[in-house]
């Protein structure tokens, strides 16, 4: 028994100088600290000795698993800070690693480029709430209660009163409340519509609204000014043309399409905004001079704007934050 104790250590402390990573050591483990390891088999063995020697063998094996277990422990907290250590070491020959930095979200861009080129021909920017009430959202804007109009758009009501904008429209409305002619402005947004989610639609989207109010204001201006748009963001060559339209609050309204031809597929005409004059009514709601004001009025979904620009075919990517898909932009 004294000698296979003797083999038995002597073989641990050979494996024991062998362990140099984290697997070598459990393997270590369990072929000596298991249930049918050398060290606890000893102890089966044990049971088997004649009676009388049994103190002596005993105190025996109980020492000898103990100081190995000692060295084991030793051992395994040694190779903890070895490899605690590896990790902090920095080698400060390699070259160092880029920095990602955030960019503005891709539609971020299209609204500040969108609205970079009507700065330039003297609109300024302005904002209003999401949350509107029904009568700047539809009623100013030439919406009577009964109007089959209000059926065009699906809209999130909080209560009797107030809704989620489905358009920016209601920030028009304000400033033309709160501003005297001359009024030239632009108002991007998000706004709400309850629309079922695919390719083409979404729930929440971002439109830019344009409002130039002013004497002798004329379609023929506003064409120009939606023209040199167009060419400003998909250059100077595109194909486009004004089609008669209806909306509530222009009169005569108009939507402008582009001719658009992916690489490699058939072209065809897509709506890129909606426009017109605005409708006497609407300036007599907000207390503005119909007799001796005139304006147009233009609004346009920022999505689509992108969607054509870059040659997206998904307007739910611009919301499902997919980072290979931000990065892009």
């Amino acid at each position: 028994m004294e000698q296979k104790i003797k083999d038995i250590i002597s073989a641990f402390e050979k494996d024991l100088s062998d362990v140099d990573n984290p697997q070598s050591l459990e393997d270590l483990r369990i072929k000596y600290f298991s249930r049918n390891g050398l060290l606890s088999n000893l102890f089966e063995d044990f049971k088997n000795l004649p009676k009388e020697e049994k103190p002596k063998y005993g105190q025996l094996l109980n020492i000898t698993k103990k100081e190995a277990q000692e060295k084991f422990e030793q051992l395994k907290k040694n190779l903890a800070n070895n490899l605690d250590t590896q990790k902090r070491f920095v080698d400060l020959s390699l070259p160092g690693r880029e920095q990602t930095i955030g960019s503005e979200h891709i539609i971020s861009q299209t609204i500040d480029n969108i609205s970079s080129i009507f700065k330039g021909l003297g609109f300024s920017v302005y904002v209003g709430p999401e949350l509107e009430s029904d009568e700047n959202n539809f009623e100013s804007l030439n919406f009577p209660p009964d109007h089959p109009a209000r059926d065009m758009q699906d809209t999130f009501f909080i209560n009797d009163k107030f809704l989620l904008r489905t358009h920016t429209s209601p920030v028009q409305i304000r400033l033309m409340k709160e501003k005297k002619p001359p009024i030239r402005a632009i108002m991007p947004g998000k706004v709400y519509r309850n629309e079922a989610i695919s390719a083409k639609s979404y729930c929440l989207f971002h439109q830019i609204e344009g409002l130039y109010i002013d004497t002798d204001v004329t379609f023929a201006e506003l064409k120009g000014t939606l023209v040199y748009f167009a060419k400003k963001l998909y250059g100077q060559n595109v194909k486009y043309r004004f089609r008669s339209s209806f909306f509530p609050f222009t009169e005569p309204s108009a939507e402008v399409d582009i001719w658009w031809q992916p690489k490699g597929k058939e072209g065809r005409w897509l709506e890129i905004l909606g426009c017109g004059m605005v409708d006497p009514n609407v300036l007599d709601n907000v207390g503005i001079d119909s007799e001796k004001y005139t304006g147009y009025a233009f609004g346009m979904g920022v999505e689509r704007m992108a969607l054509l620009k870059y040659g997206i075919s998904d307007i739910r990517l611009f919301f499902d934050n997919d980072y290979r898909f931000l990065q892009q932009f």
